[in-house]
């Protein structure tokens, strides 16, 4: 049976290496996965919507939506094979949103670690939208009854309340018959946590505020040694083995991005770098990334160079998005008891 494979991400500031290696590269390997009627139906979204519950450059939404597609596709997702689409072009998400809100308990969502992180301590000045946002979330995923989600450890609790949400609508609505499938977590083996390079205790964010703790999938090679020539690192020389490097997260961090672009491992990054001083990795490593990369800016920039060309796959993407969307939207409201000419 084939897997529908749903996943997201926000146009929120520009895309980078944690981005690509966490899940891009990913994305494109699960269109290969399976045969005939066994292959994975993929469907990749630019979540809008979500882009904004904590306030946003409403000038530079849309090109940010564009520009979020073309990495996408740079990357290596097809557009012929997978759905690429804007969130907000498909209006299901939104209005499915408020028919799960309706029965989705405030107790549950205030128990959302995400939200307390983003809300901070004043979480009266929170927006709504911030502390519904895993209900849109689980109408993201359960409009296209997509029974996989690949999701990183931050997300798991919010595909807990979809899989929650579902068994809710399915007992109560559906007659306990399960319309909707319960979506599972989709486990890469591949998948790579990326730290930023200012500090290897926290995660590579596009929404840092120094843009030197990451590499952006923009960036140029001189951008690209200069970041890495700056990273932060120890006094040491490169671990040679685990147990050099334990308690040295700047260190096993560039190990691990190594060993990500190479496609080897870190005990084999060890063996080739150990002992040495950190600027023999970095330039390695500067090499080895714009190596990789280079590629992608290139295609994303020829891409953003046109685009009439992006909008028109977006605007596919979303039409083959609401042929999906709109029967099961049907459904929901005729099951929910909502009047229909």
């Amino acid at each position: 049976m084939s897997k529908r494979i749903l996943s997201c991400m926000q146009p929120t500031n520009r895309l980078q290496l944690g981005n690509y290696l966490g899940a891009l590269r990913n994305w494109v390997k699960l269109q290969d996965e399976g045969q005939g009627t066994d292959k994975n139906q993929c469907m990749y979204g630019v979540v809008d919507l979500h882009a904004i519950t904590n306030g946003h450059d409403v000038e530079a939404l849309a090109n940010a939506t564009r520009e979020t597609a073309a990495a996408y596709i740079a990357a290596g997702v097809d557009p012929k094979r997978s759905y690429i689409f804007a969130q907000s072009s498909v209006p299901e998400h939104a209005q499915l949103n408020w028919l799960f809100g309706s029965f989705t308990q405030m107790g549950k969502l205030e128990r959302m670690t995400q939200f307390k992180d983003k809300a901070g301590k004043n979480t009266e000045r929170a927006s709504l939208g911030l502390f519904a946002y895993p209900v849109l979330m689980a109408a993201d995923i359960l409009l296209y009854k997509a029974t996989h989600v690949p999701v990183g450890e931050d997300q798991k609790q919010h595909l807990e309340l979809s899989r929650d949400i579902a068994s809710v609508f399915n007992e109560k609505y559906a007659g306990g018959k399960e319309y909707f499938p319960l979506p599972e977590p989709y486990i890469m083996g591949t998948a790579t946590r990326v730290m930023s390079l200012r500090d290897g205790t926290q995660k590579m964010s596009k929404s840092a505020e120094s843009d030197m703790t990451r590499i952006n999938l923009t960036d140029d090679a001189d951008m690209i040694a200069k970041k890495f020539k700056k990273a932060k690192t120890d006094q040491g020389n490169v671990p040679a083995n685990e147990k050099e490097g334990e308690g040295r997260p700047e260190a096993m961090n560039l190990i691990g991005i190594y060993a990500a672009l190479s496609d080897t491992t870190t005990e084999q990054v060890m063996t080739e770098f150990g002992g040495q001083q950190f600027l023999s990795l970095k330039t390695a490593l500067s090499d080895l990334a714009v190596a990789k990369l280079s590629p992608i800016t290139s295609r994303m920039s020829e891409l953003m160079s046109d685009k009439a060309e992006i909008d028109n796959i977006l605007k596919a993407g979303a039409d083959k998005a609401r042929s999906l969307a709109a029967p099961t939207l049907e459904d929901v409201m005729k099951m929910m008891g909502f009047w229909k000419a």
